[in-house]
């Protein structure tokens, strides 16, 4: 019975999931279907228990309930749960004049995934009460402000009365802390700082809120200014005060509150108080502090509050801000205010004059921003605020009238899961809580109550242990059988330990394979897969990743698979899920389907085909060039019956119909107003287009004029006088023609005036035909002159186009090439600018070639944008157009347009009708001119002007390199748009003739392939004499995968080869890396092309006129390996042939060697090359050409030594079997009975687990004894594997590392010997969860805020994907005194975070644990009070886009995240925070690309107390990674699984030998925030010692110490002069005083540097380096080092978290000093040697542009003094510069001190000093941090940082 009843239901839970797939959805429930009857009611809304007994019911048990019905469970016996919700409501009073909702009071309960639509009304009356609160900065600058707002009373009054009836007013006044820096403290300030002016004081609110007018003007006269020190005002406490004191005030509870903040300044915001004032100040308690006169009595005991405190505090009381700020500050508050869920920012003039024009339109931009929000949202729940229409409404998209009730929808989710953890195993303060559902602008609100019920169920009471019907191997549980561990099945009545000697019942149909090869068979005939959370199903059939995939995703991303197909996510259906079920993205502007005229299909309209249509079916006028012009024909049939659609058929084809009206509406109304000319009357029609008002209605509404604009009609009382005197006329002229010889042409030029006689003026072209020589052109174009005759009265504007290769016939191969109307073609177009031409346009660099070009570029681009695929202009050049009539003198706009190749006609008639405008966008143009051209073909137009007869037609010759040996051009005048000219000579034949070259220019070859270390690809371009004369050719870059300015320098120019010059090289700038790419696993590769064009003076393109070039990061080296493991030959074979293939980078030559070992008659050798290409190569012996007998033997072949960019592959050795050739069939198997086994064949691996592997093999022919399995950590040497013996075909191989690759090889053996092993099998281990984080490190830089970070876990056994982190207020036995606060960072390269309002003297729990995908790790935890630890001057560096905790806030701000950079400090830092929902909850993921510690990247730290005080940082860490190649001996770091002791030289130095095991993560050691650096060496470049003996390496020249933190350190050298190849180098450190010696080998001599960890803080360490080559040691170069920083009192060898640290060595100068003087000079001080060797007589100091450019700069400073100082003028600004300092002394010259700095201009004038740190492990190019910036202000110095080893002040520079 066990086997068939687990059979009927593995075969019914089958088919129960299968039903279940079939409504394409994720079924929450069934994915439980292991857990309890409590887990399963707990998983979703939906679900639902069975508990019949296992007999009764096989099917699954928690499903929802229709499935379990059809399964056969009784209806009447499941088990589900119901929520509840209660509504108190009472209806809105529309009499009452406040705001109001309805509902007012909810009470729900919540199933987990349930979901409740609720309709919401709210009322806000017509002028409700209005309570505003004005702010003002009493500082002096402000006292026109002042004055300005005490004038302006009574406007004020008008202005707020307009907006409400029941308004109050009131007035307050801040400064900033009464305290020094802040304030002058000297008793004379103190009493009137300014003339005319009060004392200084922090806020005082002066006039509390009345509806007093009068006194408030009153009252409003009697105030004057104040004053202070610093710039940043203390606004920040006052507006916490305005807000915490609600009575002092006078806000009241039912009127809407506004407080306006009127400044000139920047702000102070937290933890400035506490560090300027050296932490004094403790942190703001955010209480009401106003004494009896309503003055802030806390601030000089109070720090300011911070962004979320204010952010939360005005939330909380109602108070919409509103930022009135004048142009100093008005940046920093524009950016501010995106942090406040409802604001407004304004900018004052600088007199505070438009006071009042700024409050009117902030007041109605806040009434027209109206957005619902949820305030007080526990996590577990989700909130989303919908139309009327149930369609999701945007942030401030609602638009509720007032005086009218406004509705909405309040849609309210339980969330399944938060932070991949189930709803119900939150805390309970996160399950349920009271949310406030209100308008941004109302104080009333929705309270609604809601709890998640996580039932339970009775049944799981009644547990039946050890139940019969389980066979006593389980308890019966809720109808089901729990087993016991080690039992399986539905009755647990199966083994999970007995192998099945029957595995037949294991086998599915149509398979061979027991459990499909993915697990083992039970003894019940059960499958237990290996990897259950990849195989599924009875007979492990289905993997969980071989479902459909839709663009790459599995399942679209959008679901599951499960059971070999997609389960969707709700929503979505399809095979893939690619259809979704949602008909939002069909929705149209008006709110339709698909405009009423199409299908929404899987998310996309299908729309009829006819006109051009947008993705929803509405009308593409953009495609259409406009609206005007794909409305006018349908508008002109359905009018007039005229047009091109005049046609009946053609005219019902139109989408819309036209309505005729007497008069049109004001431009302004409609979408657009259009005017044509009819050309049957030659009228002009006028209609607009709009769109309609009633959504439903889908069509255009097209409004037309009912009379049209025509010329007015002849007189016709004038034809007989007329007809009289052009007789008269005709009579007078036979008269002159009879009597005068002359008179011929004056009747001609009679006639020309009449209007009549339009043959009397002629236009046309002046030759017939031009016969040009290839070789001599000296430009793509060719002017051809177009010549008037007749009189030169009125203008004539002529069209004319060009066709190329008009002599090719219909036939011709060329022509029957049809073009691709895709292609994007470049199309020159030229325009005659509105303006004169000056000699600055004709220079590309100048300041009025750059702006026009700019401004050119604009209008364009926003022309031509209406053209599909067309892209943005460039190229755009200026010149003058001789010959050109009166307007030669106006320049001429040259540009390129590159478009596809079909829109031609479009662009053509675009660009006509704006010229016909004489505008392009907001671009004068002259009318009458253009030129559209192709590669192919042009049309443009010329214009003659009144008196001109002739100009010149810029006809382009289109020479190409494919052209024939004779072409021919046609040039035709087409028309006279406009004027009465006619055309004569119409046409002109273009013939150009090739003729033998001169030159030949090419590329050397078709690609190159460039190392981006090598910062530029030189190309060369050859040329090939024919004729050696001077010829020029062009050559220009072009992106294809690379980008130009992010991967290379793109260029372009002329080269001019003189006689007898072959060959010229282009340099082109190649670009590091970006962050973005060196983050991505699969870099695409990155190319680009050179092109070569325009060959002059006689010259052509050869062979390879273009170029692709490669920027190879790091080249992938060619694998090179024998193709089998064995190979067999017979005695009787004439040769062996032995293959050996080549795999990866196969496009370069490489080469291997190879060598015969263990064979009887030869011992061979040779190289095996590779062409590019090249696949497979062969090695052939010859037995016969050897001496002796050819007998049987066994004997391997071996390669070794490849190439440069070649490394030998897994199989490196084969075995060769010679078999006797000539022996029988039966001899050989009586021989084969005495031989040692065969080998074992077709051996498997497959992981079972994170720790465990299976290899299994097929048995050899024979009996063998037993077999012997070798597995070892691939990059370990075979030698050390491990050795099982087992006796079947398979081995279980464990206490493996988990997320590990292995190699293995199996062999068997018998009595006569062990066979050969088999080829070597890899296989990786799974993943497990990872280790706890490295140590945590704390930042403190206030007694309430902190900045902890954390290194990756040692063993993080698989991808690390997020980190969470919990901190909690605890006492002194550490128990919890608090709620804990978690958060979670799923950026795994986010290793740091910043918490900022703790609990002042609060000692905290802080843990971090790590995660991949198995699951979370286990915590590092650590506890500080950070009272306790010593405070910083002022904030420490803050990394950018690190989150910001507020610690105090409520569970919504738990992932508050800010950018500290973006709000107070760069103005072009990152963007500020997107807002998720409507709890404005920062996105907790970065998109900044920054690597922490155990990372490389590029670090952009930033510091301030203020927006104005900032310090900007670069770090570039270089990462070097030891891998299995190398032999590299180090003293500690991760990744080593073995280490070898030994004694060397028996100097007592101790070597630790680290072999490197490959792990499938990256696990190279990362240089970890390099701050300091120290150089040592020679610097004149000649060695300190020759040695005696050739070969024998000199001493490295060069010793350079970067401090990688307190403890660690690297220590790098530059390769010594060596006439022979280095082969290894030795690193001997120890302590200065006496101590064990310590050694590294580096035996790669490609490494240059090591890291050095566990050094002891502030000791001097000894280091030596020296190198080996085969001669020998070279001599050694020495280097004392300390690394100096704060230590634990307690513990003088442990250095405090965080604290800064700096190298230091005796003789080498102190840390350098900068300080900015302006845009162009800084000055430059350091600290005299300590210890200097020998006595100093000065210093020398170099300067020079970090990245080349520029001469090297040296400075002599003389004497000796304790600070020395030195003035560097004439530096370029944003250009960095790297400055050294070194002690000249009596015996020679001190190590070097480095520091790089950048000058930067900031916006208001400010300069500021960027320091930069750089390392790379492949240039030597190591810079310092032990350095110091400073930087001043024009009135007192504020502000330092210690952060590392640098200090930062700040000055502010006035242009």
């Amino acid at each position: 019975m066990g086997r068939w009843s687990l059979h009927v239901s593995v075969g019914l839970g089958l088919l129960a999931l299968l039903l279940t797939c079939c409504y394409a959805e994720v079924n929450y429930c069934y994915a439980s279907r292991e857990k309890t009857c409590s887990e399963c009611l707990q998983t979703s809304v939906d679900c639902a228990y069975c508990p019949d007994e296992v007999r009764m019911y096989t099917g699954p048990r928690c499903d929802m309930e229709r499935n379990i019905v059809a399964q056969g469970c009784s209806a009447a016996a499941i088990i589900r749960a119901q929520s509840s919700m209660q509504i108190e409501n009472r209806q809105i009073n529309m009499k009452l004049q406040q705001s109001q909702v309805s509902p007012q009071q909810m009470s729900m309960s919540f199933l987990p995934g349930e979901q409740r639509l609720v309709d919401v009304e709210v009322f806000a009356p017509t002028k409700g009460p209005l309570d505003l609160y004005i702010l003002m900065d009493f500082s002096n600058s402000m006292a026109d402000d002042l004055d300005n707002l005490k004038r302006m009373g009574q406007e004020l009054a008008k202005v707020v009365g307009s907006l409400s009836e029941d308004y109050t007013i009131g007035f307050g006044k801040f400064v900033d802390k009464v305290i020094e820096p802040q304030t002058d403290m000297r008793p004379l300030n103190l009493k009137q700082p300014w003339p005319n002016s009060d004392p200084p004081f922090s806020f005082k609110s002066v006039i509390k809120l009345t509806n007093n007018l009068d006194f408030f003007n009153q009252e409003l006269q009697k105030e004057r200014i104040s004053g202070n020190l610093d710039a940043p005002e203390g606004g920040f406490d006052a507006i916490l005060q305005a807000a915490v004191c609600k009575e002092k005030i006078g806000w009241r509870p039912q009127s809407t509150h506004l407080l306006v903040f009127s400044t000139e300044s920047a702000f102070h915001y937290e933890a400035d108080g506490a560090n300027v004032l050296s932490g004094i100040l403790k942190r703001n308690d955010e209480l009401c502090h106003l004494n009896d006169k309503d003055e802030y009595t806390e601030d000089i005991t109070q720090d300011y509050p911070s962004i979320p405190t204010l952010v939360r505090l005005l939330r909380k009381n109602n108070i919409i801000p509103i930022f009135a700020v004048t142009a100093h500050s008005f940046d920093y508050y524009k950016k501010l205010k995106e942090y406040f869920p409802i604001a407004e920012v304004g900018l004052l003039q600088e007199d505070s004059s438009n006071m009042l024009d700024l409050l009117d339109t902030a007041f109605k931009n806040i009434h027209s921003k109206m957005s619902i929000q949820a305030e007080d949202r526990p996590k577990a729940f989700a909130t989303q605020f919908l139309s009327t229409t149930g369609s999701a409404a945007q942030y401030g998209a609602f638009n509720f009238k007032p005086g009218e009730i406004g509705k909405f929808k309040m849609l309210v989710s339980a969330n399944r899961e938060v932070d991949s953890e189930p709803v119900c195993q939150l805390d309970p303060a996160q399950k349920g809580g009271i949310m406030r559902i209100k308008p941004t602008t109302f104080s009333a609100a929705v309270n609604v109550n809601a709890s998640v019920l996580c039932p339970t169920c009775d049944c799981e009471k009644a547990r039946i242990p050890n139940a019969p019907i389980c066979h006593g191997n389980g308890d019966l549980v809720c109808g089901k059988c729990h087993c016991h561990e080690g039992w399986l099945s539905a009755f647990c009545n199966c083994s999970a330990s007995a192998a099945s000697q029957d595995s037949s019942q294991c086998i599915a149909p149509g398979s061979t394979e027991a459990c499909s090869g993915r697990g083992d068979c039970t003894d019940c005939g059960m499958c237990v897969c290996y990897n259950p959370k990849r195989f599924e199903g009875p007979y492990c059939q289905y993997d969980k990743t071989q479902c459909q995939r839709s663009g790459g995703f599995l399942c679209n991303d959008r679901g599951s698979c499960v059971m070999g197909r997609c389960v969707c996510t709700e929503g979505w259906e399809g095979n893939a899920c690619d259809c979704s079920k949602s008909n939002q993205t069909c929705l149209d502007t008006k709110g339709g389907l698909c405009n009423g005229r199409g299908k929404c299909v899987c998310g996309r309209c299908e729309c009829p085909s006819g006109i051009e249509m947008t993705s929803v079916c509405e009308p593409n006028f953009q495609a259409q060039l406009g609206v005007c012009e794909s409305t006018r024909y349908c508008v002109q049939c359905q009018a007039w019956k005229t047009g091109e659609k005049k046609k009946k058929e053609e005219c019902d084809k139109c989408i819309f119909k036209v309505i005729m009206v007497d008069e049109l509406k004001e431009r302004k109304k409609v979408l657009d107003s259009c005017s044509f000319r009819d050309e049957d009357d030659d009228c002009t029609y006028h209609y607009t287009v709009q769109n309609p008002e009633d959504k439903k209605i889908k069509d255009l509404v097209v409004e037309v004029l009912k009379k049209k604009d025509c010329p007015a009609a002849s007189l016709l009382w004038l034809l007989p006088l007329l007809l009289f005197l052009l007789l008269l006329l005709a009579l007078l002229l036979l008269c002159c023609w009879k009597y005068c010889a002359c008179c011929k042409s004056c009747f001609q030029r009679c006639l020309a005036w009449l209007p009549c006689c339009r043959r009397g003026r002629m236009v046309g072209f002046k030759e017939d035909e031009y016969l040009l020589h290839q070789s001599r052109l000296t430009s793509d174009h060719l002017d051809t002159p177009m010549v008037r005759t007749g009189p030169p009265k009125g203008t004539d504007v002529v069209r004319w186009k060009v066709t190329d290769n008009v002599h090719r016939g219909p036939n011709h191969p060329q022509a029957l090439i049809k073009p691709n109307p895709k292609e994007i073609i470049q199309y020159p177009i030229s325009l005659r600018l509105n303006r004169l031409f000056s000699e600055n346009l004709s220079r590309p660099e100048s300041r009025d070639a750059e702006q026009l070009r700019k401004e050119v570029s604009d209008n364009l681009n926003e022309v031509y944008k209406q053209i599909p695929g067309a892209q943005k202009v460039q190229k755009t050049s200026f010149r003058l157009q001789r010959n050109a009539g009166k307007r030669q003198d106006y320049a001429i706009m040259d540009t390129i347009l590159p478009a596809p190749r079909g829109n031609y006609p479009d662009i053509v008639k675009l660009t006509e009708k704006n010229v016909q405008s004489g505008n392009l966008s907001d671009l004068k143009v002259v009318p009458g001119y253009f030129t559209v051209a192709t590669d192919r073909e042009a049309a443009g137009a010329v214009e003659f002007q009144e008196g001109v007869e002739s100009l010149d037609v810029h006809v382009p010759l289109f020479a190409k390199e494919e052209d024939d040996d004779k072409k021919q051009l046609l040039v035709e005048a087409k028309d006279v748009p406009l004027g009465i000219a006619e055309i004569g000579k119409r046409l002109v034949n273009i013939t150009i003739i090739k003729e033998h070259a001169s030159s030949v220019f090419s590329f050397l070859q078709p690609a190159y392939t460039y190392n981006r270390k090598d910062g530029v690809a030189n190309i060369p371009i050859s040329r090939e004499i024919i004729d050696d004369v001077r010829t020029q050719v062009t050559y220009r870059t072009r992106d294809l995968t690379a980008k130009d300015k992010r991967d290379y320098m793109t260029v372009e120019g002329d080269l001019t080869y003189l006689p007898g010059e072959t060959q010229k090289t282009v340099p082109v700038r190649l670009l590091e890396v970006g962050e973005k790419n060196v983050l991505l696993e699969d870099k695409p590769v990155k190319q680009f092309v050179m092109d070569l064009s325009n060959p002059r003076q006689g010259a052509k393109l050869g062979r390879y006129p273009r170029t692709t070039v490669t920027i190879a990061d790091q080249p992938e080296p060619t694998v090179m390996m024998f193709k089998k493991g064995s190979q067999n030959f017979s005695t009787s074979d004439p040769t062996y042939t032995i293959p050996v293939v080549r795999t990866h980078n196969q496009d370069s030559p490489a080469t291997v060697k190879w060598r015969t070992k263990k064979a009887q008659r030869f011992d061979l050798s040779g190289p095996l090359k590779f062409g590019p290409g090249e696949t497979e190569k062969n090695i052939v012996i010859d037995p016969g050409s050897h001496p002796g007998t050819i007998k049987p033997e066994t004997f391997q072949l071996e390669l070794f030594d490849p190439s440069s960019g070649a490394t030998v592959g897994e199989r490196k050795t084969t075995l060769v079997n010679v078999a006797d050739g000539g022996r029988t069939k039966g001899r050989v198997i009586l021989q084969e009975t005495n031989l040692k086994a065969s080998s074992p064949a077709n051996p498997k691996a497959t992981a079972t687990g994170p720790r465990g592997i299976r290899l299994k093999w097929d048995p050899p022919p024979g009996n063998p004894t037993g077999y012997k399995v070798k597995y070892w950590i691939y990059g370990d040497p075979e030698k050390d594997a491990k050795v099982m013996d087992v006796k079947t075909t398979h081995a279980d191989l464990t206490n493996l590392y988990p997320y590990c690759d292995y190699e293995m090889r199996v062999c068997a053996y018998n009595a006569m010997g062990d066979s050969n092993d088999t080829d070597i099998v890899s296989c990786q281990t799974m993943e497990d969860v990872p280790g706890e984080p490295g140590r945590l490190a704390f930042n403190v830089i206030s007694p309430t805020v902190t900045q902890i970070s954390w290194a990756e876990p040692a063993e993080t056994n698989g991808n690390i994907t997020a980190y969470e982190v919990i901190y909690t207020p605890i006492d002194d036995d550490t128990k919890p005194v608090g709620a804990a606060k978690k958060v979670k960072i799923d950026n795994p390269k986010k290793r740091m975070m910043l918490i900022e309002n703790l609990q002042n003297a609060q000692t905290y729990q802080y843990k971090v644990r790590a995660k991949n995908s198995v699951g979370w790790g286990p915590f590092r935890d650590a506890t500080i009070n950070l009272a306790s630890q010593p405070a910083r001057p002022l904030s420490i560096p803050i990394i950018p886009d690190i989150p910001i905790v507020d610690a105090e806030a409520g569970d919504e701000y738990d992932s508050y995240l800010m950018y500290s950079n973006e709000v107070l400090k760069s103005p072009t830092g990152s963007k500020t925070p997107s807002i998720s929902g409507d709890d404005y909850t920062m996105n907790a993921k970065w998109d900044q690309n920054f690597l922490f510690p155990g990372g490389s990247g590029t670090r952009n730290l930033s510091a301030s107390s203020s927006p104005m005080s900032t310090l900007s940082s670069n770090y570039k860490v270089g990462g070097g990674t030891y891998t299995t190649e190398s032999s590299t001996t180090y003293m500690t770091g991760p990744g080593g699984t073995r280490r070898q002791e030994m004694l060397i030289g028996g100097g007592g130095v101790h070597t630790s030998e680290v072999i490197m095991r490959k792990r499938s993560e990256n696990r190279g050691y990362t240089d970890e925030n390099i701050r300091d650096s120290i150089v040592m060496g020679d610097l004149s470049g000649t060695h300190l010692l020759e040695n005696s003996f050739q070969g024998v390496p000199d001493t490295p020249s060069r010793l350079v110490f970067s401090a990688l933190g307190p403890t660690a350190l690297k220590v790098s050298w530059q390769e010594p002069h060596c006439e022979k190849d280095i082969l290894s180098y030795s690193v001997i450190y120890q302590l200065l005083n006496g101590g064990e010696a310590n050694r590294v080998d580096v035996t790669n001599p490609e490494e240059n540097s090591v890291i050095i960890q566990d050094l002891l803080p502030n000791h001097s360490y000894l280091f030596k380096v020296k190198a080996q080559s085969q001669e020998g040691w070279g001599p050694e170069r020495e280097g004392v080092i300390t690394i100096e920083s704060a230590v634990d009192p307690k513990s003088p060898l442990s250095p405090m978290p965080g604290s800064p640290f700096t190298l230091s060595t005796p003789s080498a100068p102190g840390p350098l000093v900068f300080t900015a003087l302006s845009p162009d000079s800084l000055q430059l001080s350091w600290e005299k040697p300590r210890k200097p060797n020998g006595d100093i007589l000065g210093y020398v100091v170099t300067c020079e542009q970090l990245h080349g450019g520029g001469d090297v700069r040296t400075f002599q400073v003389n004497g000796d003094s304790a600070d020395i100082s030195l003035t560097v003028p004439n530096l370029t600004e944003n250009i960095p510069y790297k400055f050294k300092v070194q002690a000249r002394t009596t015996q020679g010259f001190g190590p070097e001190r480095e520091g790089i700095i950048t000058i930067e201009s900031q916006d208001a004038g400010m300069i500021l000093l960027t320091s930069l740190w750089d390392d790379d492990d492949h240039t030597q190019r190591t810079e310092t941090s032990g350095m110091v910036t400073r930087q001043v202000t024009k009135e007192v110095v504020q502000r330092s940082v210690t952060g590392g080893a640098t200090v930062t002040k700040k000055m502010f520079y006035e242009s």
